[in-house]
């Protein structure tokens, strides 16, 4: 039988199976790239590389600054052209280190150099995640290696492997579980040493029947597949921890603090790389699909590389979109360019004849509560967006706004085409802003205190 997390969700089609057979092939980069300092939650990095270096592949480029923070690398050889503001998916310039490819790809000292990770103490394992500079790769860009620097190991009770993409039309997770399935499972038992006391599952939707049965003929005792019923959102976090162990998540707990530490299909492997080939995180899998792409497939690019080359080397489009998207229909952004950078949580490009959700066929609301059956956090979305509208920040926070994953399920059912989720997106974010505002001001105001 299988599980699935308790309350809400949506059954959005699947729109998989123009993709789901496609091989994963390489493209090679353009001939000039851009690497954003921002590719992580934490603090940008800080460039080490100045306007005419010469660079290698593999090359480190910028430093992490922080605990919470990754260095970045460059991925092909070449020269440092500038450092300068460029366009991003945020939509706005962010400084970029741009970077001409010599096309010669010449590697960095060390690079791809075999190593045993069965001899590393976890310290090691977690310090190569983190000088490899990799984040998790289903999306949110946490630093792998603090999520991996649990105080107490012994009181993680689960490693949780997140494979099931329930997003539609993405299906690079997928493909990598088929062609590298004996990968994926040792690269989750070397990940496993630094938690001596833990179960290892891997939830997959059973809409993949294929790769359900190439892990279990692969997994032994290092870990267990777990069918998940195919439901969105499945692959979020919370609903991931609740389908799996039946322990419940918020938004003012970690999931270390309920025994879970959940890790990502491609960043498993992006560790393994790192871990036995000593390769930084400079390449990504990608779906590439939607009615206007003349080949939808599974493409391994290159960091730094345009979306808009990406795109002409998987074929180009049949006719201009309407509507472009990174990432999935239902947690992706929309994109107005395709002159922006592949980053390290670039998932897709998803390009479309038509916009599903044209802001002019928009209504006003009639509270007929499809929102609220749809939402898995139980929330009141059509109250919550309205107050977000309205810049009410303190009611939002007190009716549970923070508690969102803006998973899009209720813009999905909403018969008036609402835009819920971006509302309830900018809510979260300047909620956010004045909750950490109030924190430090709180901080300030004791620190005074104890100075008087």
């Amino acid at each position: 039988m299988s599980l699935t997390f308790l309350r809400g969700g949506i059954h959005p089609p699947a729109h998989k199976d123009s993709t789901e057979l496609e091989p994963i092939r390489d493209i090679e980069p353009g001939e000039v790239l851009f690497f954003p300092l921002s590719q992580h939650i934490g603090a940008p990095s800080v460039p080490v590389v100045a306007a005419g270096d010469t660079v290698r592949m593999g090359d480190r480029i910028a430093d992490a600054a922080g605990f919470v923070s990754v260095p970045i690398h460059s991925s092909v050889s070449g020269t440092v052209v500038a450092i300068r503001p460029h366009m991003t998916l945020k939509g706005e310039p962010e400084t970029c280190i741009e970077i001409s490819n010599d096309g010669l790809y010449t590697p960095a000292e060390g690079y791809g150099e075999p190593r045993d990770p069965g001899s590393m103490t976890p310290d090691e394992i977690r310090n190569a995640i983190r000088d490899a500079g990799i984040v998790g790769l289903g999306g949110a860009g946490f630093p792998m290696h603090v999520k991996l620097a649990v105080k107490e190991p012994d009181t993680i009770d689960y490693l949780i492997c997140n494979a099931s993409e329930c997003e539609p039309y993405l299906t690079s997770d997928a493909r990598l579980m088929l062609e590298r399935t004996a990968d994926l499972v040792r690269g989750l038992g070397y990940l496993k040493t630094l938690f001596p006391k833990a179960k290892c599952l891997v939830g997959v939707e059973d809409n993949k029947p294929a790769c359900i049965e190439a892990l279990k003929k692969e997994s032994g005792d290092v870990c267990e597949i777990v069918p998940l019923k195919a439901r969105y959102p499945q692959g979020g976090e919370r609903m991931l921890i609740q389908a799996l162990t039946g322990r419940r998540l918020n938004s003012s707990l970690l999931p270390a603090q309920v025994g879970c530490v959940v890790v990502n299909v491609a960043s498993v492997l992006a560790a393994l790389d790192a871990l036995e080939k000593n390769i930084p995180l400079i390449r990504k899998v990608m779906t590439v699909t939607g009615d206007a792409v003349n080949t939808p497939c599974n493409v391994r690019v290159s960091t730094g590389d345009l979306y808009s080359h990406v795109a002409e080397a998987a074929g180009g489009f049949s006719v201009t979109p309407e509507k472009m998207i990174s990432g999935g229909p239902m947690m992706g952004i929309a994109m107005f360019t395709l002159d922006i950078p592949v980053v390290k949580t670039s998932a897709s490009i998803l390009a479309l004849t038509k916009d599903p959700v044209a802001k002019k066929d928009m209504s006003p609301c009639i509270r007929c509560g499809a929102c609220m059956q749809a939402c898995p956090e139980r929330l009141v979305p059509q109250y919550l967006a309205l107050l977000s509208d309205r810049n009410n920040f303190e009611l939002f926070e007190r009716y549970g706004g923070m508690e969102c994953i803006e998973c899009g399920s209720c813009a999905y059912v909403c018969p008036a085409k609402r835009p819920l989720v971006q509302s309830m997106r900018y809510g979260r974010r300047e909620t956010g802003a004045l909750i950490r505002a109030r924190k430090a001001a709180a901080q300030k105001a004791a620190g005074e205190g104890g100075k008087a």
